[in-house]
């Protein structure tokens, strides 16, 4: 909206719950958000994980300690 000003914004009314109402929502936030950090750390260490595993690998083969050679892979259609 091209003429929005705080001018306009001031006389906006908002609905805001009382502040005890307030208060559950962020504790009910905080406790759903647990579940979801462990599960970003998780993740998180497991992409770590398999980029060392990537790197060792290459690694390996690179220095001959791997014999890829008669490595032969079935790829899906």
């Amino acid at each position: 909206m091209a003429n929005l000003n705080t001018g306009i914004l001031k006389s906006v009314p908002i609905a805001l719950p009382p502040h005890a109402e307030q208060t559950s929502i962020v504790e009910y936030l905080d406790n759903a958000g647990g579940g979801i950090d462990t599960a970003i750390t998780r993740a998180r260490r497991q992409i770590e994980l398999v980029e060392e595993y990537r790197t060792r690998l290459i690694a390996d083969v690179v220095t001959g300690q791997i014999n890829v050679r008669d490595t032969k892979v079935e790829l899906p259609n």
